[in-house]
């Protein structure tokens, strides 16, 4: 059986006895067929929602037909991440697939849950995005293509999971603000919507053009709403609507600025419609907590189908039904061109949000999202200082720790309660579900992307470090991070769990000068990892004394262009671009495009720019066709030439 568990192997001959048996299959015993509805870049703007602006009869009906939830959560605020979860079962940290448009290939044993229902004898059709951050397996789909559909399989007995991915919502089509076919116009029901009817969320300034924006959005989803009808419509005309359960849900929240990567709900949230005729109570409302965790072991619990060992999610529908979740996770890493470290947890009341690269600002240059009119007009408002409190907060150059806030009195995320008093005991028990949740997962988050094809090719990470120096606490120190002693993150550094090391490191990396004595002996540790955080935390403390530029210097003549490129960081942020220069233009000349990434962002980042990374950036200045060539964006932005798509 290889590396199959013993689940696995049973799911794989599950599909014998099951295509033996459809022949004589009566219809009241027939297996159920899944269909899934998926749309992008969307929250819970459905009539059956309660959005008076909303017109979606199509799937208003559908909700009244079956059950509606109100609590279901992507693990990313962007699709590719999201993607991979839905399609493994597995956290994008645990597989490495976090960052956007990565290519880490899973392990062996990790297969797309489609390929168990093929083993069981279903047809699997795909229409037609994947975004799985990994070439699409050849047994995960009878057809992945513009053509898929489960009219197309070749007995009309065989049970099908059939998915239909609608693009019409999407961030562009947001962005493009005449992106709907003149056809689908003249279907929308009640036609266009009135922007003068719009409610803008707090966190936007009312402007013509961001009003304009917010229309297009929910014309696009009336649009969507018109491809999923003539879907369902499809399945009736085909008899197949009461053996068939109908999942709709969109791939994250909304495209929009502040919400679409971001950790807040109205980035994570999404509409979730189930329809299951004869199990899914009519017009029913479900409050439990999902996580897209979830959705991989539902669909295998609802066709029989069981469920391999390694699926790190749930049912929460069908024979293998587990208990409600208390929390939902979820992570933001690399969007496009711009590193970020985000973590988040919420259950049914608050959010919690832990920043361990605080000195990014929440508004890091994107180019896909600057070619966009509403981030212009956001840019150009901020620049005439319009902004109120509430917009404000998403343009200041530097983030908080820690973010905690009641989504049930503040949907909307503004008013951070981390400080509050009152709510300690809150932010306590979520920071030890999100500790929890890191160290169960083996986040992968920590490893700087330079150094992560060294990790990917398992899911089973090495479970002790190499031999290190045992690190001593800082005498005569008391720093807390994240609400645990320093102490205890140094216990964990001095431990041999070489993930937990590293966020140890990172951890540390945020204590500020009082830890500068330990990470510059921690510049010398042998993995990588932890060095790379030590650097980090150097340049962290803004404390440029000549034991830490030394330490800095000396690491400069490392054989790793991955703390080569920290080090260099760290001397810049301390004043010392000069060491730092050589080192960035040097990699910028390089081939591997993540370390091109660093060098690219630290070149940026030179005020006054001297020649010598002026013309390292014009080198790296691309065509803008190449999807990945990150490099290349920021190398535009850096040089003031325009946004490319």
């Amino acid at each position: 059986m290889g590396r199959f568990s013993r689940r696995e192997f049973l799911a794989s001959t599950a599909g014998l006895t099951l295509c033996a048996s459809l022949a004589s299959a009566k219809p009241s015993t027939r297996p159920l067929n899944v269909l899934w509805l998926t749309c992008e870049d969307m929250s819970p703007h459905l009539g059956c929602y309660g959005d008076s602006y909303a017109r979606t009869p199509n799937l208003d009906k559908l909700a009244g037909e079956g059950a509606r939830f109100t609590q279901v959560f992507s693990v990313s605020g962007v699709c590719a991440p999201s993607r991979s979860c839905l399609i493994t079962g597995m956290y994008p940290t645990t597989l490495g697939t976090c960052h956007m448009r990565c290519n880490h290939k899973p392990p062996e044993h990790v297969r797309c849950f489609s390929s168990y229902l093929r083993s069981a004898g279903y047809y699997c059709t795909n229409n037609v995005k994947t975004d799985y951050q990994f070439p699409v397996p050849e047994d995960a789909w009878d057809d992945c293509s513009t053509n898929g559909h489960w009219r197309n399989r070749k007995h009309p007995d065989q049970p099908f999971f059939a998915v239909f991915n609608s693009t019409l919502t999407h961030e562009s089509q947001i962005g493009n603000l005449e992106s709907i076919p003149k056809e689908l116009i003249e279907r929308l029901p009640g036609g266009l919507h009135d922007p003068a009817g719009a409610a803008l969320p707090p966190f936007y300034p009312d402007t013509e053009v961001i009003r304009k924006h917010w229309t297009h959005m929910y014309d696009t989803h009336s649009a969507m709403d018109v491809w999923a009808g003539d879907l369902l419509k499809q399945l009736e005309e085909d008899g197949l609507a009461d053996n068939t359960v109908v999942f709709f849900f969109g791939d994250h929240g909304d495209g929009i600025p502040r919400a679409k990567r971001w950790m807040y709900d109205v980035g994570l949230r999404v509409p979730f419609i189930v329809r299951w005729p004869g199990v899914t109570e009519p017009g029913s409302v479900s409050h439990r907590l999902v996580s897209f965790l979830d959705f991989a072991p539902t669909v295998l619990s609802i066709t029989g189908v069981p469920i391999p060992e390694h699926m790190q999610g749930h049912a929460f529908l069908g024979g293998s039904e587990a208990e409600p979740r208390n929390y939902i996770f979820a992570a933001r890493d690399r969007m496009d061109e711009r590193y970020d470290i985000i973590r988040a947890t919420r259950d049914l009341r608050f959010k919690y949000i832990r920043n361990y690269e605080p000195s990014r600002p929440y508004d890091q240059y994107l180019s896909y999202c600057e070619s966009w009119p509403i981030m212009q007009d956001l840019r150009r408002v901020q620049a005439a200082g319009g902004f109120n409190a509430a917009q404000q907060l998403f343009f200041r150059q530097r983030k908080p720790l820690e973010e905690l806030y009641d989504v049930e009195r503040d949907p909307f995320e503004l008013n951070n309660l981390a400080e509050s008093p009152e709510h300690r005991d809150t932010l306590r028990q979520l920071r030890q579900a999100l500790d929890e949740w890191l160290d169960k997962a083996n986040d992968l988050g920590f490893v700087p992307e330079t150094e992560l094809d060294k990790w990917v090719p398992t899911a089973n990470p090495p479970t002790t470090s190499p031999k290190h120096p045992t690190y001593e606490v800082p005498q005569n120190v008391e720093v807390s991070i994240f609400g645990t002693p320093l102490v205890e993150w140094v216990k964990s550094l001095n431990g041999d769990a070489p993930l937990r090391r590293y966020r140890a490191a990172a951890t540390i990396a945020l204590a500020g000068d009082a830890a500068n004595a330990l990470m510059l002996a921690a510049l010398n540790d042998p993995e990588i990892c932890v060095a790379y955080w030590a650097a980090i935390g150097l340049g962290n403390s803004g404390a440029a004394t000549p034991e830490v530029l030394e330490g800095l210097n000396n690491l400069l003549k490392h054989d790793s262009s991955t703390l080569r490129l920290a080090a260099a960081r760290s001397l810049y942020a301390l004043g010392k671009s000069e060491s730092a220069l050589p080192v960035a233009v040097e990699a910028m000349r390089g081939t591997e495009p993540y370390v091109r990434l660093a060098a690219a962002e630290l070149l940026e980042q030179m005020n006054p720019r001297p020649e010598s990374a002026t013309e390292a950036l014009k080198l790296a200045v691309g065509d803008g066709k190449n999807r990945s060539d990150y490099a290349g964006r920021i190398a535009r932005h850096a040089l003031g030439l325009p946004p490319q798509h």
